[in-house]
């Protein structure tokens, strides 16, 4: 498998969700809202827990995004805080995440830390792709309902690497916590031959495959579970999780939880890697409670 061009990945992502987004239109906004419906999380979030939605492709996973953007919404909240995924869309960033993982010093890279609107340094976060569908879904929603419109604030920790409450900037997210309700988000699973995978180990997203991917995400939530932070790093890894940092970061903030997959959806990524299939993003919603 060749090395990824991941600016032109970046670049490929965004112009692909540009369409999906307008091919969505309106009336397939509705059909998500509504589908959204029947989760009813709002007292997840209202109880102190954290909903985590996929961000894969807006027209596989958009219910479960909208559900949790009705959560917020149904939770009566003035404060919404979305702890978000940052993916490594530089060489930098993603050798510098290989060399955390691979038990590297976090605290001398120049990545290391959590990013967002408002604060200063980096800003990789503003050419993410990880949070459209979630602004589409809130932008929708709102209007859709009318009425008073909680403040978002959305950061982007990296590097966590087993040790969240040392980033920079996490006393600042722990106090936006105390007022707010929590969302992240997470494709906790990357599969196939466009992400490493060899053939013979490689399997599709049919039922079986699709049940395969959500036992690996439950592995994933029974190590986070415990608070074994750096155990959650390296489950991301070997999963091909993207949320190895904003796991961490919103499990340390709110503290013990019980998780659970509550749905799951797929997207096929074979024309995005212009690799062959199996090449697929498992989308799973994901609810947490305190215990």
């Amino acid at each position: 498998m060749t090395e990824l061009d991941r600016e032109q990945l970046r670049k490929d992502i965004n112009a692909l969700y540009r369409r999906e987004h307008a091919e969505l239109g309106d009336s397939g906004t509705l059909e998500h809202l509504q589908r959204a419906e029947k989760f009813d999380l709002g007292d997840t979030l209202k109880n102190g827990g954290v909903l985590v939605f996929p961000h894969a492709g807006v027209k596989d996973c958009g219910y479960q995004i909208a559900a949790c953007v009705q959560a917020c919404l149904d939770s009566g909240a003035d404060q919404v805080l979305v702890v978000s995924v940052l993916h490594a869309f530089t060489e930098d960033m993603e050798q510098a995440r290989r060399r955390v993982a691979a038990g590297g010093d976090f605290k001398i890279e120049p990545s290391w830390g959590i990013q967002g609107p408002g604060l200063p340094g980096r800003d990789d976060y503003a050419r993410d792709h990880v949070l459209i569908s979630w602004h589409h879904f809130w932008e929708a929603e709102t209007k859709r309902r009318g009425g008073k419109i909680p403040k978002v604030i959305e950061r982007f920790p990296y590097l966590a690497g087993g040790h969240p409450e040392q980033l920079p900037g996490i006393e600042e997210v722990a106090a936006i916590a105390k007022d707010s309700v929590i969302v992240s988000t997470a494709d906790a699973f990357h599969h196939g031959l466009g992400y490493g995978d060899t053939l013979e180990n490689s399997f599709d997203h049919d039922e079986a495959g699709l049940k395969r991917a959500q036992s690996i995400i439950e592995d994933g939530i029974r190590i986070l579970e415990k608070g074994d932070y750096w155990g959650y790093n390296q489950h991301c890894v070997q999963a091909k999780s993207d949320a190895r940092d904003a796991g961490q970061v919103f499990r340390y903030i709110r503290g013990p939880m019980t998780g659970r997959v509550i749905d799951m959806s797929y997207t096929d990524a074979s024309e995005l890697y212009k690799q062959p299939p199996p090449t697929w993003v498992a989308g799973a919603l994901v609810e947490w409670k305190l215990v």
